[in-house]
């Protein structure tokens, strides 16, 4: 049980208590050596208002908000709220406003935030008790201590994680994705297997006209990996914040870049050339260099463009958002407004194929990406790890997500070691073809028109490039053939796009006797009976047009077309059932008119009590509309309907794929190390 409250603070009898995520010793840590188990005894766990007289969630001045970190290794994802402080999007995105505080009527001591995973945005509550040492917040913690937006975020973080050990090692690129729904892109500075300042992976012109650009837009976070000789007070495994980049070389008469560096810490340092106090200063006008001296708040520092270059590894660089919501890129600054995504798996003897040298290559799973005019378009692909297998999904019907965290005690390894596990070695590759006319194998057997220089162990990996009007398949694979694992495939783009996973049924499709060969394009659509609204009931019923509508083309590149439709209720409660009707034009299908006067030409009926139904069929050029039902009206379910389309006259899959390609060592050393020590 939570400890009492303190007897000043009124009844707390009626506030919330997180039954999955308690204030208790299992919610700090699932392992009794864990260096969050070693505190347990002196954390107690208060809510807001025994901490402070007055507590507020957000501050007046957005210094008051600045995050500081506590005694857990979370650098890592306290450099990503930076994020939250950049965008007010972003910020109302994670953390909805609207929610009653302590002072405000409404209270109940439970705050929600969103935090993005797999493709969606997941709403967790956590009630606000707090970990504690001698009365103040051990954990993270905002500038000014009756500020709790951000321990209140962690806290959400760490219950989605298992425990507040969980957040003890990661990636900066990790959490800015989780806290933007975006993208993060991960800079080496140095090759790690050479000390060679010539052996840099990213050219030091790019990274800081880069830097100079994106400076006041996004996150940038700055990570030192491994302590070098006369550095070690910047520590080793941990994470910085860019704050500011100032080009002097006006001012000084040579090249001078300086860099504010803000410490998760609190606390500055640094003891360079450009310390408080430093010999370097003297070079600069006394007035510049009292301005520069004076932006400087707790815990930030400058330091030159050479000692930047010398002591850190990496810059993790997120990709803006506007304030529509839409992704930039960080390469052109122009809005990816068009998104779209697929989930996808890598099944053992199915569809794991592994890389190009392998001869399974081509039964990876493939998608079809149609571009429609001349794009930047930015292709990710997201494998679901191990530590997001473990956790159960419980979804109510207003769709709020519950976490569960299935792991026993002393099942967890470190966070380490648990990235070696779960994590794959992951690639991705883009073929530009001729949908009709194109032969699997001398596609596989050309240089594909953008493609990862080598499989890596990261969570994402991506392809940013320009591609022009046309078909492109694209293959996501793991290097290893038969290692499964999920998967989510994003694009990003500035023009029209549409994604959509190409399958060889076999023996999925059948018509009567007669088995369906090629290949086939397939589209899953989601969608829910809602009573009063969406739940129109079958033929017989007159609300049968509010039922959901789903619209599907058969386009002149196509031809008369094969289709198979299938209709998947999550539940199996009700009878189900659908039909197709051709509609003159897909603006006809949004409208509220009515299916009453058309015959539909396609019907999977009667309306059975079955998990799944499907009907296929052939249908000739034209517009149609798949009208999915219940029997009787007002009942509620989720669905998904699943369309495949028969695109090509098949795929040849015989002889091996020629190719080199091999493991990249560099990153798999990097990808190994996570930025975790405080």
């Amino acid at each position: 049980m939570p400890p009492p409250e303190a007897a000043s603070v009124a009844p707390t009898g009626d506030l919330f208590c997180d039954p999955d995520f308690p204030a208790l010793s299992a919610s700090l840590s699932r392992r009794l050596s864990g260096p969050v188990a070693q505190l347990d005894s002196d954390i107690t766990w208060l809510r807001p208002q025994e901490i402070c007289s007055a507590p507020r969630l957000f501050p007046a001045n957005p210094h008051d908000g600045q995050v500081k970190q506590g005694i857990l290794g979370d650098c890592w994802f306290l450099c990503a709220c930076s994020a939250l402080q950049k965008s007010e999007y972003l910020l109302n995105q994670v953390i909805p406003s609207g929610q009653p505080c302590w002072t405000e009527i409404g209270y109940r001591g439970s705050f929600t935030c969103r935090i993005w995973q797999f493709g969606q945005w997941l709403e967790i509550t956590v009630d606000d008790y707090l970990p504690c040492i001698g009365g103040r917040l051990c954990f993270s913690r905002c500038q000014s201590q009756d500020v709790f937006w951000l321990p209140l975020l962690e806290k959400a973080y760490a219950k989605l994680h298992g425990t507040y050990e969980q957040l003890w090692a990661g990636q900066v690129e990790h959490a800015l994705v989780d806290l933007t729904g975006g993208l993060a892109e991960r800079w080496t500075l140095r090759d790690h297997t050479e000390s060679s300042e010539s052996q840099r992976t990213i050219p030091e012109k790019m990274v800081f006209e880069k830097l100079m650009n994106l400076k006041d837009r996004c996150v940038i976070s700055c990570s030192v990996l491994s302590s070098k000789e006369g550095a070690s007070e910047l520590g080793e495994f941990h994470a910085f914040v860019i704050i500011d980049i100032q080009d002097l070389g006006h001012v000084s008469g040579t090249e001078l870049l300086l860099l504010r560096i803000r410490n998760p810490w609190g606390r500055r340092c640094w003891k360079g050339h450009w310390q408080d106090g430093g010999d370097r200063w003297r070079k600069l006008d006394p007035a510049v260099a009292s301005r520069l001296l004076t932006q400087l708040e707790e815990g930030e520092f400058w330091m030159e463009k050479a000692e930047f270059l010398q002591e850190f590894d990496e810059v993790t660089i997120s990709y803006p958002v506007s304030k529509e919501g839409h992704v930039q890129s960080i390469h052109s600054d122009k809005v990816l407004s068009h998104v779209q995504q697929l989930p996808g798996s890598w099944v053992k003897g199915q569809s794991a194929g592994g890389c190009r040298n392998n001869s399974s290559f081509p039964n990876n799973p493939k998608f079809w990406l149609r571009v429609s005019e001349d794009s930047e378009i930015c292709v990710a692909l997201l494998q679901k790890h191990t530590k997001l297998e473990e956790l159960q999904a419980i979804t109510d019907q207003k769709g709020r997500v519950r976490w569960h965290h299935c792991t026993e005690p002393g099942q967890l390894s470190s966070a380490t070691d648990q990235q070696r596990n779960s994590s794959q070695a992951i690639g991705l590759h883009i073929w530009k073809v001729e949908k009709q006319r194109f032969n699997m194998q001398k596609t596989l057997q050309t240089l594909p028109v953008a493609s990862t220089s080598c499989h890596s162990y990261n969570r994402e990996v991506h392809l940013c490039c320009d591609l022009t009007p046309g078909f492109y398949l694209v293959i996501p694979s793991t290097f290893l053939k038969d290692v499964e694992g999920h998967f989510l495939l994003r694009v990003f783009s500035t023009g029209t796009v549409s994604l959509s996973e190409m399958k060889t049924p076999l023996h999925q499709l059948s018509c009567g006797q007669k088995k369906l060969s090629g290949v086939w394009e397939s589209v899953q659509l989601k969608g829910r009976w809602e009573s009063g609204y969406s739940a129109g009931g079958c033929r017989n019923s007159s609300a049968y047009h509010c039922n959901p509508r789903f619209p599907l083309s058969v386009r002149s590149d196509f031809g008369d077309s094969n289709v198979k439709v299938t209709l998947h209720q999550h539940c199996q409660d009700h009878p189900i059932g659908f039909h197709i009707f051709q509609v003159p034009s897909t603006a006809w299908i949004t409208g509220p008119s009515s299916f009453q006067h058309l015959e539909p030409v396609v019907s999977c009926v009667p309306h059975c009590y079955s998990q799944e139904v499907s009907h296929v069929c052939r249908l000739s050029l034209g517009n149609y509309v798949i009208v999915p039902s219940t029997y009787l009206p007002n009942q509620e379910g989720s669905f998904t309907i699943t369309v495949l389309t028969k695109t090509g006259t098949g795929a040849s899959f015989g002889k091996p794929i020629r190719s080199q390609e091999r493991l990249g060592q560099i990153l798999e050393e990097v990808t190994f190390t996570d930025v975790m020590r405080r």
